[in-house]
């Protein structure tokens, strides 16, 4: 009953499903055998409004430094990423981040299942990808939408989730006079994040390393790693700069702020 006004269907032939309630919510539902203890029902809810960077900056997950640097970033058009785990506060500081983006600009959001809210936004085109129907036709992908929001004159181009071969024309649409643009994608660390989109980069073609570092590194100013601590809390564990090192042929992944999952303020180093 849930799946079925969406579009969507579960059952033996087709164990598992994923979708977006009209609410925005995530469900997923995953069937014997595949779930062992029977049929397993997952809803992610979300809230109904965007939370600012002064209500995170209130909430502990940062302070008014990083607050001020985040919205700098954003004005001065820095290409970011938003590395983290699922669950850490991606997605909500992506929401966070949209809000001092210029109204005068026209935003591209692309993702897999809507989860972005720009309501405070007046010019957002927004993209969802679609999942093959029970015959396996009709897939319109993250990658297909990427390239078609090209033709579409945006400023900026969000993609809710980087993580597949994706990537590889998401950097270089950050490459051809997208800056400013936001993509968030599943990594430990700003070095991890990197390494994740070399392997990402390479489901799409068979690149030299080195050459898919500097693109990376000519597309992505900034990463920003989202951490959830034991007690539920979620924070700005890390902010990284990236440059291209031209001697040694790999990019620089450079720390300016950190903060442990045990402190309240993090320290600047750069």
């Amino acid at each position: 009953r849930i799946l079925g006004p969406l579009g969507r269907r579960v059952d033996e032939s087709s164990p598992m499903a994923s979708a977006r309630l009209p609410q925005g919510h995530r469900v997923n539902v995953v069937l014997p055998p595949l779930s062992l203890n029977g049929p397993l029902l997952t809803i992610r809810a979300f809230t109904r409004r965007v939370m600012t960077l002064a209500e995170l900056k209130a909430r502990g997950s940062f302070d008014e430094t990083v607050e001020q640097f985040l919205i700098w970033a954003v004005g001065s058009r820095r290409s970011i990423a938003v590395s983290g785990g699922t669950g850490s506060g991606k997605t909500t500081l992506l929401n966070a981040l949209s809000c001092h983006i210029s109204h005068e600009e026209r935003i591209i959001t692309i993702e897999d299942a809507a989860e972005l809210k720009f309501d405070e936004h007046p010019h957002v085109v927004r993209l969802e990808a679609r999942a093959p129907n029970a015959e396996g036709t009709g897939e319109v992908t993250i990658r297909e939408l990427v390239v078609n929001a090209l033709r579409m004159r945006p400023d900026r181009i969000i993609v809710g989730e980087c993580r597949s071969d994706e990537a590889i024309d998401m950097l270089q649409a950050m490459n051809t006079g997208h800056d400013g643009s936001v993509t968030t994608l599943h990594a430990n660390s700003p070095a991890e994040a990197v390494g994740r989109l070399v392997t990402m980069v390479r489901y799409a073609a068979d690149l030299p390393v080195d050459v898919i570092e500097a693109h990376i590194a000519g597309a992505l100013d900034v990463i920003v790693q989202t951490m959830r601590s034991t007690d539920g809390s979620r924070f700005v564990s890390e902010i990284a700069a990236v440059s291209f090192d031209g001697k040694r042929r790999e990019c620089r992944v450079r720390t300016l702020f950190k903060r442990g999952p045990h402190e309240r303020q993090g320290v600047w180093l750069g």
